[in-house]
């Protein structure tokens, strides 16, 4: 019998389809994290708030932008998370994981093929057990301040009061997603339950009973929009799942 399995970490940046998932879904939960020295060896279910949390406890920089990130280790290093300029690959040595014949290997930074929200993960079926980082030696002080700004900053600018999948578009090479989404007039619109966050375009928040095809009606038509307005094809950041 060939049943079809689907990993999930903490499942942000991911959006269920209304029929739901076929085969077995799995919940991971590697969640050691063992230090040597400067590195740190993380499992893939730790999520990224906690990794900044121990990092800094332990005088160690490199992580402050994650302590927003409200996913875990294997879903940074699959999507290649980051914020305020940063990203998970600027710290990763290496990835352990388990391949398509359950064999466990090891590949170390450029092997992942890192750029803005991708890796290798997303071209294989690959499941993440652990990641290698390297972090430099810090001043607490200073590593909790940033901290402090990112999640200010955060509370300031995204609708974290409201259900979403977290950004909805990548950002270009050339334009920022949300920016355009903005300047297209589409704030506030809406779909079903789902809108377009007034606080922050680049969100699909539920704004009262939501369904999946309420937000993937609601992402074609703003897709189309900025399309016909700016020439210019948005591309998805979140995971759409399902079927």
């Amino acid at each position: 019998m060939n049943i079809p399995v689907t990993i999930i970490g903490n499942g942000s940046n991911t959006l269920v389809t209304d029929k739901g998932i076929r085969g077995i879904t799995v919940k991971l939960y590697f969640d050691e994290i063992e230090f040597k020295d400067d590195r740190l060896i993380v499992g893939s279910g730790v999520l990224l708030p906690k990794l900044a949390m121990v990092a800094y406890e332990n005088g160690l920089s490199g992580l402050e932008f994650a302590c927003g990130i409200p996913g875990t280790v294997g879903g940074g290093v699959f999507m290649n998370s980051g914020a305020y300029s940063m990203q998970i690959s600027d710290t990763i040595v290496e990835t352990t994981f388990i391949d398509e014949n359950l064999n466990i290997k090891t590949i170390n930074n450029d092997e992942q093929e890192f750029s803005y929200r991708k890796s290798i993960f997303q071209k294989k079926n690959w499941i993440i057990i652990s990641t290698k980082l390297h972090l430099e030696k810090g001043n607490k002080e200073e590593i909790k301040k940033k901290m402090d700004e990112y999640s200010l900053s955060r509370k300031e600018k995204q609708p974290l009061n409201m259900p979403s999948a977290g950004s909805v578009f990548k950002r270009g090479e050339n334009y920022i997603a949300a920016k355009l989404i903005d300047e297209s007039g589409l704030k506030g619109y809406s779909i079903g339950g789902a809108e377009v966050s007034t606080k922050h375009a680049g969100f699909i928040v539920n704004a009262g009973n939501a369904t999946a095809e309420d937000v993937l009606m609601l992402v074609d038509k703003i897709k189309a929009v900025v399309k016909e307005k700016y020439n210019v094809n948005l591309e998805l950041e979140i995971k759409i799942i399902g079927e």
